[in-house]
């Protein structure tokens, strides 16, 4: 009661104090987001010279794109197409609005009239294009129908239209921009002789080359001071972006020794009769086994992860175990075996030879909504199948008439060969189809439904037979027991509570752990062996997320793992430390470059080779296209000054790519210059036409005063 009353009598203190630690809470929030006082950026995805992608309008495009691909394309990649695509329009209406360039209302029709001038809506009488028709139905789109009206096959609301709209004049834009620049790359006479020349023109040559193998990598010291000179005299290759390197390890959910052998147990048990206490009889029933069982597909598919299959099954298709099925007799069992990520435990129920080719004819009867309908088509379901059935009663007793029905079908492609279709079991047909034509014999007809709608099919005839079985199988997906689970997720927990005060390397290698490395970009989404894993960049790239800092995260598929963060890499010149590898090579070939010239003092080449313990060799009829020295390799640096010598002269040392080189021209060969170079004009303006659209943008996109946000934002 005492306590109670204190609280009481400081009531107001407290509340003070509760008050100012959620204040501190929320302004403790609000200075980690760093644009809390800037009027809410969070909202800006990217800014791209001075102009805004917000979050609401981009993410509406990111959902509409979503729905259109479907799962099989990762959220990060559509948001990556959607913000190229805007980057695109901004770049390039920038430069449109510089140029003047506009898509006026004659312009805008042309193109209307390119993309729907086909269409039965825009079209009078005579099937031409008719523009009152368009002007009237983009009006009732917009005063009348602004939800949606139907187009062709499909309906379009107003927004779609002008977004259509706006991409044909994006599009006509784009192209009017290339062709301005088109107009102005040409290629010159003089650029032409040139070309002409590194074609034809040549020299022969003799050379002595010091290769620099012949100094031991030994004698020659390379500093850090070194390779940083050399990094910076070359800084554009050394250039990178800022990056996170982590390594990590996996704690796998998969199911152990001791899971799989109780799932093959559980499979076998399924073989025979169980007995069963019956709550309601208070009795014994027996509950029938795959051995007594009078309902095998019932059967298969209340104890199956994957259901019964009425089919003869080729050897292609048994899978791992297709040998050991294929000899196993009629009634017999196979397993528990391994198959993919299941055990299985098969029964043969018969074996037949069946045909690997057929020669049918068919007659197809769709309906709404079948696949690849046609627009006009009206039949419901019902309707076709009686149409189909009262096909089938005609043709089962005159087979004769099957021709004369065929204009009933809507298959106009086998229609032109009688209605009749030859294809082999391993092609791709509708499977109801494919498994009556090879399940049943020569003569057999039938009617068939498919997704394309009812058929009416006749097997004409079967070749190439092989031997098949059907099989009554029980898998079961190989998974993880929830002790095994229980023991992975026990052993990450150690391995967290180890790693606070222990070498992350060293734990992992300790419980057989493999250790990877991994380094991304802030943007990156795939990790490998893990595939995307946005959190773990996320993560990575957090403000408070420091060198030498862990965490675990779930990841499907795998179980857990368990990631440290082990450098931040900032953007600019590559560190010394990530350079050594590849500029050691090249520091390393610079300073025997130099130890070299400084041996070389002879002025001839034969005495050169003596005093180096080199060989005189020649070159003959080398050009500036081919870079290539016989006996040396390709040495761009020699022929190139090889080029830029009298006949008879001697150069001084070269520095080459395997070593320094002294040459001399021994003969340049006469080129007869051309009268007409149009030929090679027009082949240097269509090879650089070819390529000039993605070097223009790309050199627009880094001109670009770009803001880039989608990492804070929406990544």
């Amino acid at each position: 009661m005492a306590v109670l009353n204190k609280i009481r009598q400081r009531s107001l203190v407290l509340i003070l104090v509760i008050a100012m630690a959620l204040f501190a809470f929320v302004i403790g929030d609000v200075f980690r987001n760093s644009d809390g006082f800037s009027g809410g950026s969070q909202d800006i995805i990217a800014t791209i010279n001075g102009e805004d992608i917000k979050r609401e309008p981009f993410m509406f495009q990111v959902q509409n794109m979503q729905q259109r691909v479907g799962p099989n394309t990762s959220e990060t990649q559509i948001k990556n197409n959607i913000y190229n695509q805007e980057l695109n329009r901004i770049v390039m209406n920038t430069e449109f609005e510089k140029l003047g360039l506009t898509v006026e209302e004659d312009k805008m029709l042309e193109l209307l009239e390119r993309s729907f001038g086909t269409y039965p809506e825009f079209q009078n009488q005579d099937s031409i294009f008719d523009v009152n028709k368009l002007r009237s139905f983009i009006a009732n789109l917009k005063d009348i129908q602004p939800q949606g009206a139907p187009l062709s096959n499909f309906t379009i609301n107003y927004a779609q239209w002008t977004n259509n709209e706006q991409s044909l004049a994006n599009g006509a834009l784009t192209q009017q921009y290339y062709n301005l620049v088109t107009a102005g790359v040409n290629s010159t006479i003089t650029e032409a002789e040139a070309e002409y020349l590194a074609d034809n023109a040549s020299v022969n040559l003799k050379y002595v080359q010091i290769p620099y193998t012949s100094i031991a990598d030994s004698l020659v010291e390379v500093t850090k001071s070194d390779i940083k000179a050399y990094m910076e005299k070359n800084r554009a290759q050394y250039e990178v972006d800022e990056t996170r390197e982590i390594l990590f390890v996996e704690f796998r959910e998969d199911a152990s020794k001791e899971d799989e052998d109780a799932l093959k147990a559980e499979l076998l048990s399924l073989k025979s009769d169980r007995l069963e206490f019956n709550d309601v009889t208070k009795g014994t029933d027996t509950i029938y086994g795959f051995d007594n069982t009078k309902n095998i597909e019932g059967f298969v598919n209340n104890n199956s992860d994957i259901k019964y299959a009425d089919a003869y099954l080729r050897p292609s298709e048994l899978g791992s175990a297709k040998d050991s099925l294929s000899v196993t007799a009629i009634g017999s069992y196979y397993g528990p075996y391994k198959d993919g990520e299941y055990y299985k435990y098969s029964r043969v129920l018969d074996k037949a030879s069946k045909a690997d080719s057929v020669k049918v004819r068919h007659i197809l009867i769709p309906y709404v909504g079948a696949t690849r309908v046609a627009p006009d088509e009206t039949r419901t379901p019902e309707q076709a199948k009686a149409t189909a059935d009262s096909i089938y009663a005609v043709v089962k007793n005159n087979r004769s008439k099957f021709k004369d029905l065929l204009d009933l079908s809507s298959d106009k492609v086998s229609n032109e060969a009688e209605g009749v279709i030859e294809f082999a079991y391993n092609q791709s047909f509708a499977p109801e189809f494919r498994a009556f034509s090879f399940d049943n014999k020569k003569g057999d007809i039938d009617v068939v439904e498919t997704s394309f709608g009812y058929h009416i099919i006749e097997i004409l005839d079967q070749t190439s037979f092989s031997n098949t079985v059907k099989l009554a199988t029980i898998a079961r997906k190989i998974e993880a027991s929830e002790k095994t689970i229980d023991d992975v997720f026990n052993a990450k927990q150690k391995f967290e509570i180890a790693a606070e005060s222990g070498d992350f390397n060293e734990l992992a290698e300790e419980r057989g752990l493999t250790v990877r490395p991994v380094t991304f970009k802030e943007l990156d989404e795939n990790i490998p062996s893990l595939g995307s894993q946005r959190q773990i960049v996320r993560w990575a790239y957090n403000a408070e997320t420091n060198v030498g800092d862990y965490k675990s995260f779930n990841v499907t598929g795998v179980g857990f793992v368990v990631v440290k963060l082990v450098d931040v890499n900032e953007e600019g010149l590559m560190s010394v430390e990530d350079a050594t590898t590849p500029v050691l090579i090249e520091v390393r070939k610079e300073k025997k470059a130099a130890m070299i010239r400084e041996m070389i003092t002879a002025s001839s080449l034969n005495d050169i080779a003596n005093n180096q313990g080199q060989t005189v060799k020649t070159a003959t009829s080398v050009t500036l296209k081919n870079t290539t020295l016989s006996g040396a390799g390709i040495e761009p640096k020699v022929v190139g000054t090889a080029f830029g010598l009298e006949e008879g002269s001697v150069s001084k040392p070269i520095d080459g790519e395997k070593g320094v080189y002294v040459i001399e021209v021994t003969k340049i060969n006469e080129v007869t210059m051309q009268d007409n170079y149009a030929g090679i004009l027009s082949r240097l303006n269509s090879a650089r036409k070819s390529t000039i659209q993605n070097r223009v943008y790309s050199a627009l996109e880094n001109a670009a005063d770009i803001e880039d946000n989608r990492a804070k934002t929406v990544y």
